[in-house]
């Protein structure tokens, strides 16, 4: 008799490392951001009203620390708000 067991990768299935738990809701955060212009603009203006909001109906269950450094953070561009965002988060 054969035991069926799963097994658990960290990568995609298209080969991409996928991202650590931990981080998924910032990465489904700038995912919102770039695939809708909306949600990218008030994330840009006013970061509270696009966490208190969230994208589609779903909040982004960031843990206090992040929703910290994401409410603080002003930039232009998504380019330089995520740069900003990511060199808070390493010095955490």
């Amino acid at each position: 008799m054969s035991m069926l067991t799963l097994d658990i990768y960290s990568t995609s299935a298209r080969g991409f490392p996928k991202a650590p738990p931990a981080r998924s809701a910032i990465h489904r955060l700038f995912a919102a951001a770039v695939v809708s212009d909306q949600f990218r603009k008030t994330l840009l203006r006013a970061p509270e009203e696009a966490l208190a909001n969230g994208y589609l109906g779903q909040t982004f269950p960031l843990t206090d620390q992040e929703k910290k450094i994401i409410k603080t953070i002003r930039a232009e561009t998504l380019t330089d708000f995520a740069q900003k965002v990511n060199q808070a988060l390493k010095a955490v």
